[in-house]
């Protein structure tokens, strides 16, 4: 399962999302804490849009139902935490992304060694940064490209 992390879910807030899924009433949307309402709601893939996964820092942890990404980051899929994110008990820092994106058996593994991907180091900073539009940039100088020199046209030197 992969996710994407640099677009915005259209026309849905977290708070209006913790709302419909009936974790908060609407009289308690005005009590979120605040960094609740920071919370960017993202489109994370074509697949299962309904299916929302919450990436965030590993300072918070659910038995049986977070799991460890990286050193920093970790994964949790069940609305346990946003419960604990609408009473300010979640973690510092998360990011909800709404569906995912996925290959068949070996497609990913494949396009990547054919280099139709470019990697990068989970890095919480740019995770969790809140500056979407500049994420792709961001991410593509860690490896030393500068955006600016890429081409949409494929060739030949």
């Amino acid at each position: 399962m992969r996710s994407v992390v640099n677009q915005r879910a259209r026309k849905v807030s977290f708070t209006d999302l913790l709302v419909q899924l009936e974790v908060i009433g609407p009289e308690e949307a005005i009590r979120l804490p605040s960094r609740a309402g920071g919370i960017q709601v993202l489109k994370g893939g074509p697949v299962e849009s309904g299916r929302g996964f919450v990436l965030h820092s590993a300072d918070f942890f659910i038995d049986n139902s977070t799991l460890p990404i990286d050193e920093g980051i970790s994964l949790t899929a069940t609305v346990d935490i946003l419960r604990a994110i609408a009473k300010g008990d979640g973690p510092d820092h998360a990011v909800l992304a709404l569906g995912y994106a996925g290959w068949s058996p070996g497609q990913l593994e494949d396009e990547i060694q054919r280099n139709g991907w470019l990697t990068v180091p989970a890095d919480p900073g740019l995770l969790f940064d809140n500056d979407l539009e500049g994420k792709y940039s961001r991410a593509l100088r860690t490896i030393g490209i500068d955006p600016a020199m890429l081409s949409a046209e494929a060739g030949h030197a």
